[in-house]
């Protein structure tokens, strides 16, 4: 078995902007296994500032990794934990490997069904984030993810009332991601302005690793909560429990790249059902191999056909990306049949 690396950068379409900062470009690690006849692609991508695994020795530390791969021809899930792109890097090349382009057997892995998805609006200016608004309503999404925290809260406040005037929630589903925006002194009052217009969740809404906070505003909102900041570099089954046991989120959102891999998702997801917590699974700005990965695991892991919409939709932010089966019908993220 050989295994080699590859660096790459690729670069938005427009500026992506979050609460902690606008993204411009990403960098990516390919990993390619190969055991002589088959080859496996899968990629490594942490995000900067945020991946408990986003570190200055990144490279080396994954080459050290692949070297392990190479000897034993085994993944070594549990050295693995804390490195969660990594992780999913070597998950996703394996499974190519031994499954070729069908990494799960599903009816969305075989081209048979779509998979609902949120249509993602970034920030921006009040008029920016309209007019993107405006677009995913065009393009036939019935579940819109608002990134929010950036500009002026009553402008985001007005964008969500021009929304809901015109589509009620059986029509349009919104869900707000603040990114651990709002100071938790003031929380409790922008859930509750939020409340009024029927939103579907908030992801995140104040820093991550203030459990008791969270606890109580999870506790006192009138809108249901989600995790997603919060899940990151809790990597051990038990803190996993012991964290949602405190807080008891209504929501938790996974990202394979960002929360411990598929095997880390498939932990938080069945300590989660156990809770009566319900999960949904986002790509984290990963390229199409990246997505294509996230996409077919979600179909693994959840009952078919997908009710729930999945964040998905990340496949056409980038100039450069890699070529894969994957189009947008629709609010349906669909693989060819062909492939």
């Amino acid at each position: 078995m050989k295994i080699t690396i590859e660096e790459r950068t690729l670069h938005f379409k427009q500026p992506a902007g979050t609460s902690r900062g606008i993204y411009t470009e990403r960098k990516i690690w390919l990993v390619t296994i190969t055991d002589g006849s088959q080859v496996g692609v899968g990629e490594c991508a942490p995000l900067p500032k945020l991946s408990c695994d986003d570190i200055p020795q990144y490279a080396e530390v994954l080459a050290r990794f692949c070297k392990e791969v190479e000897a034993t021809g085994e993944i070594p899930y549990e050295a693995l934990r804390d490195y969660p792109s990594m992780l999913f890097g070597l998950e996703t090349a394996m499974l190519n490997l031994r499954n070729g382009n069908r990494l799960f057997d599903t009816p969305f892995s075989r081209g048979e069904a779509g998979i609902p998805i949120n249509g993602l609006v970034w920030m921006g200016s009040f008029d920016e984030m309209s007019r993107r608004i405006e677009e995913k309503l065009q393009q036939g999404f019935r579940c819109v993810k608002l990134k929010i925290g950036a500009i002026d809260f009553d402008d985001e406040l007005e964008l969500i009332k021009q929304i809901r005037s015109r589509y009620s929630f059986h029509e349009v589903e919104l869900r707000v991601d603040a990114n651990g925006a709002f100071p938790f002194e003031e929380a409790l009052y922008k859930l509750e302005l939020l409340s009024q217009y029927a939103l579907h969740s908030i992801e995140q809404p104040i820093h991550a690793k203030q459990w008791s906070f969270m606890s109580e505003l999870c506790r006192e909102s009138p809108l249901p909560i989600a995790l997603d900041e919060e899940l990151i570099g809790v990597n051990d089954p038990d803190l996993k429990r012991q964290m949602l046991n405190i807080i008891r989120p209504r929501y938790i959102i996974l990202k394979p790249s960002l929360h411990g891999g598929m095997m880390g998702c498939r932990e938080w997801i069945d300590i989660a059902r156990d809770m009566r917590i319900g999960t949904w699974i986002t790509s984290a700005l990963e390229s199409n191999i990246g997505l294509n990965a996230v996409a077919q695991f979600a179909s693994s892991v959840y009952d078919n056909p997908i009710k729930m919409p999945q964040g998905l939709g990340t496949g056409q932010l980038f100039t450069d990306n890699i070529p894969m089966p994957l189009e947008i019908r629709g609010d349906k993220l669909w693989i060819s049949k062909h492939s």
